[in-house]
């Protein structure tokens, strides 16, 4: 049975009361978000949906019937109305008059721009005219893997008739555009009774004159395959039965988060890549099984599967039985050049004369038995969005197998899709990448000022950040703060005591497995204590030792041996203290301490500059405001030293500087991350004083 639907159906939840004062394209907007809540009926990103209103002409005043569908790229799940097109219907049906035949049929899609409603910017999906040219006030476009499970069959036809009868017809494959949507309308015309249609290898078709009907059509008709295939299926082993036995939840991630690392390393050579793992129970039923090889070279089937995966997988080299990962790393060069040479092959023999340059070819999803899957994209949520495209095509593989033979798209196909000049130029359109995008931090001391602005610093330019502290609460309030703000794909939490060698090793496993890896660490996790040489405890210098000096080793350590293990670089940051450079009266455990992390970073930059790992030094002074540090008895024990209430301290420590400034959080962070990006990228064994000038200081 397809895993994703197995044991339940669609449930309606259309809410009558709430959508009885709804207008037309309000309408359509709520049935597109009930739509798109659930993966089982699309996935994300996938599908359309329209409805055709009568409006105000803005020009004449007359009434009009305008096509509103959703635009190029849109989600139905997360749309809002200014997601979708909007089109004079006259117009569309004027541009038949225009068209010059299959030949020329991309041409259509500069047309529809001159069809726009209200000068609405949104562009239109290739999508648009089968929407149009459909009879019915309301269409959804749906990609079910019950649905498509009989669109790759290779009986789907057949199959087709056999479940639905002649309320759901049935198109061969035709790749979206203007000539498919005129094959929807004169089907339409041919069948006035139909209420959808199932277009072999793509998708599902639904139509009605009211949104309700509509909705609940599409519900119905997924319902029916969904209960057929339970049906077909029960009691029948999924692809052939199972080859291996799935290893531990903690096994999977142990192989996962050493395997990510060394395949993000070769595949990051055009632009750095992030990871995914998924362990699922889809997957892991496809990745021990017996007929997985076969079917995953066979590609998948729906275009929106393979322009999200490639056309194919590559199957990591691993048997769960004997697990040796060092021999499993030792053959994966060359199963990753073997699988670009390939692709690279693929596309000489499909390209044509006017097919844009040949893209990355590196895998997107790597299959691992008895472990999982792994995806790299060139950001965290294409990576994770890509597993669960291959998570439907393995739903789609499993129906289509278990009922019939599978078949995936034709190659030249494929190809036709994946490298389609109007592809190609919604690609062009993306907006050029964040300075960081693609890079993977972990900043230790997480949760304070400095680390939470750091992170903050880090995100904005479009990196994934794992945040590291020994104070969970904290922690978890920072990362549902930054969350918030950007995304809770690329922020993660590691609750990390920087003295525990297993603390740390487990802290950096964990990077590699959220998101592949890490490319900088910013080592800012401190205490500070204040008090005269004869009064410092034993205890007290140990643990001034053991976080500022032990900890930064021990986290360098690890970041070294990720780094080298990915061959990318990195660059390492510590946040030293204007104490290592100046000492203070009554803090001999913390200025030594600091001291020692600014010699432990030029030992590091001589070590890592043959890898390419660069090493500098950031030292603050005085930064008060939401450091973690002054909340202690360390802000009183200062005030102290200087002859001062604390209420005077942040106004001493202004006067005290050359330029009569206060240090914050969001000036170390911007000198971490000019440490961190590419500005930087010839720089290493510095320091970068922040201290608003102090003549002690001085590096030379």
């Amino acid at each position: 049975m397809l895993n994703s639907a197995a044991g339940s159906r669609l449930q309606n939840l259309w809410d009558e009361e709430k959508a009885r004062s709804m207008s037309e394209a309000e309408l359509l907007l709520y049935r597109s978000n009930l739509l798109g809540s659930d993966k089982r009926i699309t996935n994300y990103g996938g599908g359309n949906t329209s409805a055709k209103a009568l409006e105000k002409d803005p020009l004449s005043g007359a009434e009009v019937e305008v096509l509103w569908v959703k635009g190029s790229g849109g989600d139905v799940g997360t749309i809002r109305m200014d997601g979708f097109a909007t089109l004079y219907m006259d117009k569309l049906h004027a541009l038949k008059d225009l068209y010059r035949g299959v030949e020329f049929e991309d041409e259509m899609v500069g047309y529809l721009p001159h069809c726009t409603f209200n000068l609405n910017p949104r562009a239109s999906s290739i999508d648009t005219p089968l929407h149009a040219y459909v009879p019915g006030k309301h269409v959804d476009h749906m990609h079910p893997d019950a649905i498509i499970a009989i669109a790759a069959a290779v009986d789907s036809k057949a199959l087709t008739q056999e479940i639905f009868g002649d309320e759901i017809g049935w198109l061969p494959w035709k790749r979206p555009g203007y000539e498919l949507g005129l094959w929807l309308e004169k089907f339409c015309r041919e069948n006035p009774e139909a209420r959808g249609v199932v277009l072999e290898s793509h998708g599902l078709f639904t139509w009605s004159d009211d949104a309700r009907t509509c909705y609940e059509t599409t519900l119905e008709i997924i319902n029916k395959a969904i209960g057929w295939f339970e049906n077909k299926t029960a009691g029948k082993d999924a692809f052939g039965g199972a080859r291996h036995r799935a290893l531990s939840p903690a096994e999977r991630r142990q192989v996962a988060a050493g395997l990510m690392p060394a395949i993000r390393g070769m595949v990051s050579g055009k632009q750095h890549m992030v990871g995914h793992f998924d362990d699922s129970d889809a997957v892991l039923e496809f990745v021990c099984s017996r007929d997985m090889e076969a079917l995953a070279a066979l590609g998948t089937s729906c275009p929106d599967h393979f322009l999200r995966t490639k056309i194919r997988p590559l199957v990591v080299n691993f048997d769960p039985a004997v697990p040796d990962l060092n021999a499993t790393l030792a053959g994966l060069g060359d199963a990753i050049a073997t699988y670009r040479e390939d692709y690279a092959a693929y596309y000489d023999r499909c390209k044509h004369t006017d097919s844009p340059a040949l893209r990355d070819p590196n895998a997107v999803v790597y299959l691992v038995p008895g472990v999982g899957m792994i995806t790299f994209a060139k950001d965290k949520a294409t990576a994770r969005i890509s597993a669960e495209f291959y998570v439907n095509a393995i739903n789609v593989m499993r129906g289509a197998s278990s009922v019939s033979t599978y078949r995936g798209l034709p190659e030249q196909e494929a190809f036709d899709i994946e490298y389609w000049l109007l592809e190609e130029a919604k690609l062009q359109r993306m907006p050029k990448p964040k300075s960081l995008a693609g890079k993977i931090a972990l900043v230790t001391g997480g949760a304070g000022g400095i680390g939470s602005a750091t992170a903050e610093r880090f995100l904005r330019e479009g990196a994934c950040v794992v945040l590291a502290d020994i104070d969970a609460e904290a922690l978890s309030a920072t990362a549902e703060l930054l969350g918030g703000r950007y995304s809770s794909d690329v922020v993660r939490t590691v609750t990390m005591d920087v003295t525990s060698e297993e603390a740390v090793a487990d802290s950096f496993a964990r990077a590699a497995l959220e998101f592949g890896g890490v490319d900088i660490l910013v080592s800012n996790a401190g205490i500070a204590s204040s008090a005269p040489i004869e009064e410092t405890t034993l205890d007290l210098w140990n643990r001034n030792m053991s976080i500022l000096s032990t900890g930064y080793f021990l986290v360098s350590r690890a970041a070294f041996q990720l780094m080298k293990a990915q061959k990318i670089g990195g660059s390492i940051v510590f946040i030293g203290s204007k104490n290592g450079l100046a000492a203070s009266p009554g803090a001999s455990a913390y200025c030594t301490a600091k001291a020692s992390e600014l010699h432990l970073a030029r030992c590091l930059a001589l070590e890592g500059a043959p890898e390419g790992i660069r090493v500098n030094v950031v030292n603050p002074d005085a930064v008060l405001r939401g450091s973690k540090i002054w909340s202690g008895s360390w802000l009183k024990e200062r005030a102290e030293a200087y002859g001062k209430d604390t209420s005077e301290l942040e106004e001493h420590y202004r006067q005290r500087s050359l330029l009569k400034k206060s240090v914050l959080p969001e000036d170390i962070a911007e000198a971490t991350y000019f440490f961190s990006s590419e500005f930087s990228a010839k720089s290493t064994g510095n320091i970068l004083n922040v201290d608003a000038g102090n003549v002690q200081a001085f590096t030379r």
